[in-house]
């Protein structure tokens, strides 16, 4: 295998370990369910949990099959600039879902070489680094998640239309950023278990050896 395949092989694994942490994350409906509970979610939007799971997956529904075109919450309206928003999030999550599918085959492939040439321990480096990118973000959050949140979407999104007037998109009362931390700490979690999955898998390899 050359220097190139190695690297090409080894960027579709990093990028299948992205996308797919962010897709299970993004379809975590049970992590919403147990916020409404814990963060009190019904209380504040004078709800009950199944109207807000109701209308949790018209928004799922929107944001993430191309098909369905139009934004409507039962019992949230959507400001022009909500939906702009809206429409921005659905392009990445469309983009990231690309990359899960486009990445699946290749990385899969350059595994399946590694175990034919029984060369598993070329991941052990890579995966060590790739398991500290998720340390040092999660840092960030704990020292001061308000500010990783807003440069979060200054990087992400070319506008301010992500800051919601509660008025004009209730729904965000919905969404509270404590929910937004859950789901990062669940990517994060996901994506270093694909890590340490990969790193077990060289380190035992060697142990065979």
């Amino acid at each position: 295998m050359t220097r190139l395949g190695r690297i090409l092989g080894l960027t579709a694994v990093v990028l299948l370990l992205v996308s797919l942490s962010i897709t299970l994350t993004i379809n975590a409906v049970w992590l919403y369910r147990l916020d409404i509970g814990w963060l009190h979610i019904s209380h504040d939007v004078h709800l009950s949990a199944a109207v807000l799971m109701h209308n949790y997956g018209q928004l799922l529904a929107y944001l993430e099959l191309p098909w369905v075109t139009d934004l409507k919450m039962s019992n949230f309206p959507t400001s022009f600039t909500g939906m702009v928003h809206f429409e921005d999030v659905k392009r990445l999550f469309l983009i990231d879902h690309m990359v899960l599918l486009v990445s699946v085959a290749p990385a899969i492939g350059y595994l399946r070489q590694l175990a034919r040439r029984a060369e598993q321990w070329r991941l052990l480096r890579p995966m060590q680094v790739a398991a500290v990118v998720p340390v040092v973000l999660a840092g960030c959050m704990a020292i001061n998640f308000n500010g990783f949140f807003i440069a979060f979407h200054q990087v992400l999104f070319r506008n301010n239309d992500w800051l919601f007037d509660p008025n004009l998109d209730p729904v965000i009362t919905a969404l509270p950023d404590t929910f937004f931390l859950h789901c990062f700490v669940l990517a994060f979690v996901l994506f270093e278990l694909g890590v340490g999955l990969l790193y077990w898998w060289g380190r035992r390899a060697i142990k065979r050896a």
